[in-house]
């Protein structure tokens, strides 16, 4: 296994974290996009499960998150955060030759690459949800847009609603790439990119795998089941797991569920 860390020059020149691990006679790729505040470091399991099962794995830090560029935790324009997935994709098209493309996409980076596919329709062979952004049911930031001065930053306060498991929200609190503070900005571009979803709902026509956990308290599973049942795809699957939180990947089940996206992929390569 090769693991290459480099960076990938989005759509307006800002230098995002990116990072490969390749194998040897690959029969897919795989893109994952991580959520707020967080960064692409924190999936080194599920690229070591991809990597053993037969998949390059490539992976990026979100504008204004952990090692890319950017201002902090900030977004002026929901399209940036949709068409920094697509300079990637681009990239993993280039890398990847003709192998298949998927992407999995967690949290605030489900809103992007269910986004992403919404945009740019067909670019890719399947798409995965986890605990994806997508509606707006649980309002952990209240109303939307938020009445404060643009530039305005508030207290990451995402840590504890992360998992159950008690070792992975230390890690969270402990890690120093994990962003510490948010703009209203941010908020207020998810909640318009949110609304510009569900109005474009029957132009996302990728095969799917949505994924959330029942007790998610950060971003409602209502999300995932409204937008499952919106969307134009015709091969879509949707799991809701019991008692997870929104890490579904890091949870005490963390290999059922990876297990889960694993075999969903290998079926559609």
């Amino acid at each position: 296994m090769k693991f290459i860390e480099t960076k990938l020059e989005s759509f307006d020149g800002t230098k995002l974290y990116f990072s490969t691990n390749l194998i040897s006679k690959p029969k897919a790729a795989v893109l994952i996009v991580h959520g707020l505040c967080e960064h692409a470091s924190r999936y080194d399991y599920l690229t070591e499960k991809l990597n053993t099962r037969g998949f390059n794995v490539y992976r990026f830090d979100h504008r204004g998150h952990a090692r890319s560029e950017g201002k902090r935790v900030y977004y002026s324009d929901l399209h940036h955060m949709i068409d920094d997935v697509n300079a990637a994709v681009e990239q993993v098209k280039e890398s990847s030759g003709d192998l298949p493309i998927f992407v999995i996409g967690h949290s605030m980076g489900g809103f992007a690459t269910s986004s992403f596919a919404t945009k740019y329709p067909e670019k890719v062979q399947g798409i995965v949800l986890s605990g994806a952004l997508t509606r707006y049911n649980t309002q952990v930031a209240g109303g939307l847009p938020m009445d404060l001065p643009p530039g305005t930053y508030i207290p990451n306060s995402l840590g504890d609603g992360v998992c159950s498991v008690p070792e992975v929200v230390t890690a969270y609190a402990n890690d120093v790439l994990v962003e510490k503070e948010i703009s209203v900005d941010l908020f207020n571009s998810l909640g318009e990119g949110v609304n510009w979803l569900k109005a474009h709902a029957t132009d996302f026509v990728e095969p799917v795998l949505v994924l959330h956990g029942a007790n998610d308290g950060l971003v409602s599973e209502l999300d995932s089941r409204q937008f499952y049942g919106e969307i134009g795809s015709t091969d879509k699957t949707l799991k809701i797991y019991a008692h997870l939180m929104h890490e579904i990947f890091n949870e005490t089940i963390r290999d059922e569920v990876i297990e889960d996206t694993i075999s969903w992929i290998e079926k559609r390569v």
